[in-house]
């Protein structure tokens, strides 16, 4: 029935996280965030080096960027209609054909040069986007319902991980012999994230043939319905949306400046980022096993810790303030992501799980540019010290006003057990 949640028996017996498929799948995972998380840092190395303008550079990225953000949708859809190991697969060997365009051009002086490490960043970063909803699909085929929580975490530590070692092995790798072979290295990485990964049983798969004229738009729009039938997800999600876009936009865009402004350099900026992934690695950890009685409340209330980032850059205070409110707020990313997760993959019909996934990602990151865009020309127009204020205020305010749908408490539409 449309909108009923899945019950026990739509899932697979629980595999747990040490199964090797469970293994497998994290490893693929793991693989193909180090190559998303290389990526840019090897093609900014490459300017270093001469073999790339900053101007290349930038055209590059947002051509990877758009490219993300276009599969996104499609790949939500694809993985609801047919196996989402395919979609792994051909996502992987998509991202993974992107590369050597980009490493055949790299330093070219053809007029078409630049075009064509546009096109080939753009084919890269529609694998990755196109992988992000079916690996997160695949989690409860591969571990079953009761291991959902814990495989979420795992998952999450999977990201931080790469996130912090992503670029500084591949720093390592370019300084050592040159950008060139680390980008024939994220060739491999896409490649482990192609074959890696389990191919676990999945539910048979009907109205695939619907994938034609007006089908792929009635399809996506369907998991909006979806969505829309769970209070929780809309209200997490505008709350999750606003954070990324504006906390977010502190960190990326005016965290730089005051670390020169206070430190003179980027002691502030490195120290306050390692602070934060730490942190959410401790979250991640502590959701792999703690159960609050109210968990979508808990994870709200972590959500809302963000706002100490903006908070703390406020005044010229000890370094000690701002590493704790980074090192508080990536803790607090991960007791809302975590349960967000499981919840999702827990209340939404395993037919529709990608699509909704996918949506979660368009919104929250897909909007996440304009906050980047819009944040610099405020604070010069107004200030840092106003736009802090209001960006703290927002990150505070909206996971509170998320609380308030009933199924908010739990993350979950259905009637509490009495």
């Amino acid at each position: 029935m449309p909108g009923t949640p899945p019950n026990a028996n739509s899932l697979p017996p629980p595999g747990g996280v040490r199964s090797t498929p469970f293994l497998r799948l994290w490893a693929g995972s793991t693989a193909s965030g180090l190559a998303t998380w290389a990526l840019p840092f090897v093609l900014g190395l490459a300017v270093l080096e001469g073999a790339l303008t900053a101007m290349q550079l930038g055209l590059v990225l947002a051509a990877r960027t758009t490219g993300f953000l276009a599969a996104m949708p499609v790949s939500g859809v694809l993985a609801d209609r047919f196996a989402r190991r395919g979609v792994v697969l051909y996502a992987s060997l998509l991202a993974a054909m992107g590369i050597p365009v980009l490493l055949l051009m790299l330093g070219s002086t053809s007029p078409s040069a630049p075009a064509l490490m546009m096109l080939g960043a753009a084919i890269a970063g529609m694998g990755q986007g196109a992988c992000r909803p079916a690996y997160q699909a695949l989690v409860p085929l591969v571990v079953g319902r009761d291991g959902l929580q814990a495989a979420n975490a795992a998952m999450s530590i999977s990201v931080r991980v790469t996130a912090l070692l992503g670029p500084t092995l591949a720093t390592a790798l370019a300084v050592t012999v040159s950008a060139r072979a680390t980008l024939a290295v994220i060739i491999v990485m896409w490649l482990a994230s192609a074959f890696l990964p389990p191919r676990p049983a999945e539910p048979p798969r009907t109205g695939a043939a619907r994938l034609t004229g007006s089908g792929f738009p009635a399809d996506f729009a369907d998991g909006f319905r979806e969505a829309g039938r769970h209070p929780w997800f809309i209200a997490g999600l505008a709350a999750l949306t606003t954070v990324i876009c504006l906390g977010y936009s502190v960190t990326g865009v005016i965290l730089p400046i005051v670390s020169r402004d206070r430190t003179g350099g980027a002691a502030l900026l490195v120290a306050a980022t390692t602070a934060y992934t730490f942190g959410a690695l401790l979250g991640a950890l502590l959701t792999a096993r703690w159960r609050p009685r109210h968990q979508g409340w808990s994870a709200l209330a972590g959500l809302a810790l963000y706002c100490l980032v903006p908070f703390s850059l406020l005044a010229d205070l000890p370094l000690v303030v701002p590493l704790a409110a980074f090192l508080l707020a990536g803790v607090g990313i991960e007791l809302f992501n975590v349960p967000w997760f499981t919840a999702t993959q827990r209340e939404v019909p395993p037919e529709r799980l990608a699509r909704v996934t996918s949506i979660d990602f368009l919104f929250s990151y897909g909007l996440a540019p304009l906050g980047l865009a819009a944040i610099a020309p405020a604070a010069e127009a107004f200030g840092i010290a106003p736009v802090l204020a209001v960006c703290g205020t927002a990150c505070l305010l909206a996971p509170l006003v998320a609380m308030l749908p009933r199924s908010s408490r739990g993350f979950t539409s259905r009637p509490a057990r009495g």
